[in-house]
């Protein structure tokens, strides 16, 4: 939890993907809150220390939010439709006033780059999943590097 919280109040945006709360399939069948519980640090954070930080909530289902989680009543999620394409429109949209706005096809070729690599760089590493430190900070990496060679500077 201190890393997580530590990555979240270190950077000037973070995205909250309601639509990720899903019971998962191994008996008991149990919801996964980390999404919903990591915004409610992040918002008692930004409350406490009246820090200057954006976020934005996504969901893949118009009007679940405020029967989900009727606290943000008010809050108007970013509704991406469960789609890689939806998400990176809504990125787009969260993004407008940023300074670097990354256009949909940047997206969508840095996405294609980083699905052909990360089952080469998870077996590199023995990994079985995207989402172990050693994994995740490659593909970041990889990114990063990747979005520095073939997107434009304005």
């Amino acid at each position: 939890m201190d890393r997580i919280f530590k990555l979240m109040t270190s950077c000037r945006y973070s995205f909250h993907d309601l639509s990720r709360v899903q019971f998962d399939r191994a008996a008991p069948r149990t919801p996964r809150f980390n999404m919903p519980f990591e915004l409610g640090l992040l918002l008692g954070w930004k409350k406490a220390t009246r820090a200057r930080h954006t976020w934005v909530v996504f969901e893949a289902v118009r009007h679940r939010l405020p029967k989900s989680l009727s606290d943000l009543d008010g809050t108007d999620p970013l509704i991406h439709d469960g789609t890689v394409r939806g998400v990176f429109r809504e990125l787009s949209n969260a993004l407008l006033k940023s300074r670097n706005n990354p256009e949909l096809q940047h997206m969508n070729r840095i996405y294609r780059h980083l699905k052909t690599a990360s089952p080469l760089i998870m077996k590199s590493v023995g990994a079985k999943s995207l989402f172990g430190a050693r994994v995740f900070k490659r593909l970041a990496v990889l990114a990063t590097e990747y979005a520095e060679l073939t997107i434009p500077r304005v």
